[in-house]
């Protein structure tokens, strides 16, 4: 049962995407690395839970998307070295010693093995009830298999925190099938057919959210939705080609989400302002993560976007990486005059890697916490950015 504690955090959520002046303060995400985590439990003990612990305002539980539902298959091992192929029919190697997995081959090579491509039931309950193995909970900074199942997630933290589900957007989910190369080729060289098999992941990709809506039996309060279409200098693609293949697929699934009433943010990396008005006419709540280095400042994106898209994230982790308590409380109270009217989570400009140290991340909810209570105190906020200038020797 949802309890008074998860209703005031949803509130807090819905009020500053809605730029109300009801929201009590700003509220608070993030995403973690394995590593974060595993010193966060060296220092806090193994029942630590970065959601619980830093009491953050929603953790977003992916259920199985994978377009086969299956286990992963090893394909050779040699000690941590180890190559499978997943539910998506992508070969992936994972090694120890580096952070982020490589993509060896995906299973389509030509375009017309798009149209030969098939996808299991998207409201197959396994999906939603069955532990096991799929792509985006187990192949990340670490392999993970044999996961919970959606269900008992959800049921872990319901009462707890708001629960927010997760799906892909199109580009998201068809370079995991055809290749980064391939999907950037093909959009260009073959249009047809791949506007036909987008068609069918769009499809796909709106069928299970909304099976996810329906088995999540109303415990749902938001839907994160992954789509990473740019990187450090623009989209990956011109804006033209994702207003053809990609804006209808993220449409439908906002629309969706809008009409069970559930909160939407959208992650996508690097810097895709050019399509920030595009998401403004579809009624997107919350634009995730804002990379600093890509030369995004939520504060100036405010001034033009205030009252009409809500921001999360944008913390820079460079300097939460620096470890230097200072510079991190002057970035937190730089960013937070973005939320002088509501419209911005704080959060990251990605996630807590495993260079942030425990102290560092507690340091910056704590500033969060003692300066953004509404209405904000701009001048105080001000002043102390002016004194930390100072001590700090920025000009």
């Amino acid at each position: 049962m949802e309890n008074k504690s998860v209703k005031t955090k949803i509130d807090r959520i819905r009020n500053a995407a809605e730029f109300s002046d009801e929201c009590d303060k700003i509220p608070v995400g993030e995403f973690f690395w394995t590593g974060f985590k595993n010193k966060c439990i060296k220092k806090w003990g193994e029942d630590f839970d970065p959601y619980l612990f830093f009491d953050l305002d929603y953790i977003p539980i992916t259920p199985n998307m994978d377009p086969h539902i299956k286990p992963f298959e090893v394909i050779k091992q040699d000690g941590d070295d180890i190559y499978i192929q997943t539910g998506f029919e992508a070969t992936i190697h994972r090694s120890k010693d580096i952070v982020m997995p490589h993509y060896d081959s995906f299973s389509i090579k030509e375009p017309q093995e798009m149209a030969e491509f098939t996808f299991d039931d998207p409201t197959d309950r396994r999906r939603f009830y069955e532990d096991g193995d799929d792509q985006i909970n187990g192949v990340g900074d670490v392999l993970v298999q044999n996961i919970p199942a959606w269900s008992k997630r959800v049921d872990d933290y319901y009462g707890k925190l708001p629960v927010f589900g997760s799906v892909c957007e199109g580009y998201e989910y068809v370079w995991r099938i055809v290749g980064t190369e391939n999907s950037l080729m093909w959009m260009l060289a073959e249009p047809d057919a791949f506007g036909d098999f987008m068609k069918r992941v769009g499809d796909f990709l709106y069928k299970f959210a909304e099976a996810q809506i329906k088995e999540g039996k109303g415990k749902l309060s938001g839907m994160v939705i992954w789509g990473d279409v740019a990187y450090r200098n623009g989209m990956l693609f011109s804006p033209d080609a994702w207003r053809k293949y990609f804006k209808p697929i993220t449409k439908k699934l906002i629309d969706l989400c809008h009409a069970n009433d559930l909160i939407v943010i959208y992650h996508g990396c690097g810097n895709a302002t050019s399509i920030y008005d595009d998401m403004v006419e579809l009624g997107l709540d919350f634009y995730n993560p804002l990379e600093a280095k890509a030369d995004l400042d939520v504060v100036e994106l405010e001034k033009q976007y205030g009252g009409r898209l809500g921001f999360c994230g944008n913390i820079d982790m460079r300097v939460l990486e620096s470890n230097n308590l200072d510079m991190i409380k002057r970035e937190v109270l730089y960013k937070m005059q973005a939320a002088k009217n509501g419209g911005w989570i704080f959060q990251s400009d990605h996630s807590i890697s495993n260079d942030v140290e425990p102290e560092s991340y507690l340091h910056a909810l704590n500033v969060v916490r003692e300066y953004g209570n509404y209405p904000l105190n701009l001048d105080k906020i001000k002043a102390e950015i002016t004194r930390l200038d100072e001590e700090l020797n920025i000009k």
